[in-house]
C-alpha cells in the first residue's frame, strides 16, 4: 500500500506544469490533493476532472500566494475540506528571462512577491498548522548554480528560497522535515516559453543524458520526499538536473 494513501497534500501553483503533474501523481497514489491556482481556473477545473475521473480525491482553491490573507484562506479551506494538511509543496512561481539591466522595478517585485513572499507566507502558516511529523517541499531551481545570463532576478529569488529552507528546517520542530527540490531545464509551458530549438538543444547537451527533463522526472523525486521514507533528509536542496551542475 502506498505510504501516501490518505495523506493530505497542498500544492501551490498546481493548475499546470510540474504542479499539475504532481497533483495527478499524488491522487493516483491515494492522497487527497489541494490544488491551488491564482488565475488558471479553466486548467484547474480540467485537472480536477481528470483526477476525479480516475477515482482520485482533490479540490481546487483559488489564492494568490503573494497575499498573506489569501494564503491564510488557502490553509483554512484545505483544513475545512480534509481536516488537516500533511504535506505542503511550495511550487507556485513566475519566471521571465531578461538581462538584469532590462528588468523594471515591477519585474523585480513580481518575482520576489510570488517566488519568495509566497513561500514565506506558506511557511508561516505551516509552522502552526501543518500536522506533526509533516513534510514541506519547496521548489528552487538549478539556475542558482548555472549563472545563466538573463536569470539574475529569478535565480536570486530561488537562492532566497534555498536559504529559508535550510534555516526553517531547524526552526519548525514537531518532527517536520523541510527540503527543496532544484530542477534543471524541464519541459513545461513556463520553461519552454520563448526558447528556440537551438537554445533547448544547447541546454539539453549540458547534462549527462542529453535531454530536457520531463515533469515526470521531477515528480518521482517529490513523491519520495513526500513519503515517510525520506524523513531523515531535512534542510537539504536536492538537485534534479541530470548532473548538469
Amino acid at each position: 500500500m502506498s505510504q501516501l494513501k490518505d495523506k493530505v497534500i497542498l500544492i501551490t501553483g498546481a493548475s499546470r506544469g510540474i504542479g499539475a503533474h504532481m497533483a495527478e501523481a499524488f491522487a493516483l497514489q491515494g492522497a487527497k490533493v489541494v490544488i491551488n491556482y491564482a488565475s488558471s481556473s479553466t486548467k484547474a477545473e480540467e485537472l480536477l476532472d481528470r483526477i476525479r475521473q480516475k477515482g482520485g480525491t482533490a479540490i481546487g482553491v483559488k489564492a494568490d500566494v503573494s497575499r498573506e490573507g489569501d494564503v491564510k484562506s488557502l490553509f483554512d479551506k484545505a483544513i475545512e475540506a480534509f481536516e488537516r494538511i500533511d504535506v505542503l509543496i511550495n511550487n507556485a512561481g513566475v519566471m521571465t528571462t531578461r538581462l538584469l539591466k532590462d528588468n523594471s522595478e515591477s519585474d523585480f517585485n513580481q518575482h520576489f512577491d510570488i517566488n519568495v513572499k509566497g513561500v514565506f507566507f506558506s511557511l508561516k502558516e505551516a509552522a502552526a498548522r501543518l500536522t506533526n511529523n509533516g513534510i514541506i517541499i519547496n521548489f528552487s531551481s538549478s539556475t542558482t548554480k548555472m549563472m545563466l545570463p538573463g536569470y539574475a532576478i529569478y535565480s536570486a529569488t530561488k537562492s532566497a528560497v534555498e536559504q529559508m529552507t535550510r534555516v526553517f528546517a531547524k526552526e519548525i520542530g514537531r518532527g517536520i522535515s523541510v527540503n527543496a527540490v532544484a530542477p534543471g531545464p524541464t519541459s513545461t509551458e513556463l520553461f519552454l516559453n520563448g526558447k528556440s530549438e537551438e537554445i533547448l538543444s544547447k541546454l539539453a547537451s549540458l547534462n549527462a543524458f542529453n535531454r530536457i527533463a520531463e515533469p515526470e522526472d521531477i515528480t518521482k523525486i517529490v513523491l519520495f520526499l513526500a513519503s515517510d521514507d525520506s524523513k531523515w533528509i531535512s534542510g537539504q536542496v536536492i538537485a534534479a538536473n541530470g548532473a548538469m551542475v
